[in-house]
C-alpha cells in the first residue's frame, strides 16, 4: 500500500536528505587508491552517528534476506552492481577502480536513501562515460517524476535514455517507495512503459535509482546473499535519489 508523507513529515526528510548529501558527499572525497571499503564503512557510520542520526541498513533485513544487513552502507566495486557488504570483504581500492556508495539514512523516525558512483583515481573512457551517463540517467528518471503522470513514465525515460547508449540494465533491480520504511511500494522499475503503473500523486516519497552496465543487464547473487553482480563480469554504475512527488518537479531531497 502507498502512502502519503504529511508536510510535517516532507519537512523531516528534507532536513534528513540534506544531511544525507553531505554525507555522501564527504565519504566519496575519502575514495582514493588504497583506501579499504570498510574505512568508507567506519567514515558513514561515524558522520551519521555525528549528525545523531541512524544507519538504516545497518541490521536490517529486507524480504527474502537469510540474516541482517551488518554494515552502515552498500559498497559496489567495478562488477558488483548494488548491496555489497564492506565490512566482511575489506576490498583494497585499486587505480581505475569504479565504486558505488549506497546507503540509507534514519532522520527523526524517517528514511532517505541515495547512491552514487566515483571513480578512484584516473579511470578508462568507458567507465568514465559509464558514471557520467548513469548520472544523467537519474536525472531524467528525477524529470519524469511529476504528480499527474505515472511510474511507467520514469520507467520509459529512464530505459529509452539508457538503451539508446547501448548500456544493459541491471534485471530486476529497481527504485522503491522511501520514508516510513527502507523499501515501501510502489516498485520503480528502470524499464517500462509510459502510463503505466501507479499514478504518482504529490506527497509520495520515492527512491529513483537506475544501474546500467556496459555488458548485459544479467545479474548473479553471491554467496554473501547480498551483492548482485553483472553475469557477464562487466563494471555497472548506480546513482540514486530520494524525490518528493509534487504537482510539478519533484523535490530532491538528497541533492
Amino acid at each position: 500500500m502507498i502512502k502519503i508523507k504529511t508536510k510535517e513529515e516532507i519537512e523531516i526528510l528534507k532536513e534528513g536528505g540534506k544531511r544525507h548529501a553531505f554525507i555522501l558527499a564527504e565519504v566519496s572525497k575519502a575514495v582514493k587508491p588504497g583506501i579499504s571499503i570498510k574505512d568508507l564503512d567506519d567514515l558513514t557510520m561515524k558522520l551519521i552517528k555525528e549528525g545523531g542520526d541512524t544507519p538504516s541498513l545497518l541490521r536490517y533485513t529486507p524480504r527474502g534476506a537469510k540474516r541482517p544487513y551488518p554494515a552502515s552502507v552498500c559498497v559496489s566495486v567495478n562488477d558488483e552492481i548494488v548491496h555489497g557488504i564492506p565490512n566482511e570483504n575489506p576490498i583494497i581500492l585499486q587505480e581505475g577502480d569504479i565504486v558505488s556508495i549506497d546507503f540509507c539514512l534514519t532522520h527523526n523516525g524517517l528514511i532517505t536513501d541515495a547512491t552514487v558512483t566515483v571513480p578512484v583515481g584516473k579511470v578508462s573512457e568507458k567507465d568514465d562515460k559509464l558514471i557520467k551517463h548513469c548520472k544523467e540517467a537519474l536525472n531524467i528518471g528525477v524529470k519524469a517524476a511529476r504528480g499527474g503522470s505515472h511510474i511507467g513514465d520514469i520507467s520509459q525515460a529512464i530505459e529509452d535514455f539508457v538503451r539508446s547508449l547501448g548500456y544493459g540494465i541491471a534485471e530486476g533491480l529497481a527504485g522503491h517507495g522511501v520514508g516510513y520504511r527502507v523499501h515501501e511500494d510502489p516498485f520503480v522499475p528502470n524499464e517500462g512503459r509510459k502510463g503505466t503503473g501507479e499514478l504518482l500523486k504529490p506527497g509520495m516519497v520515492l527512491a529513483i535509482e537506475p544501474m546500467i552496465t556496459l555488458g548485459t543487464g544479467k545479474i548473479v547473487l553471491s554467496s554473501d546473499g547480498y551483492t548482485y553482480k553483472t553475469a557477464d563480469g562487466s563494471n555497472s554504475a548506480h546513482f540514486e535519489h530520494t524525490v518528493v512527488i509534487t504537482d510539478g518537479d519533484p523535490i530532491v531531497l538528497t541533492k
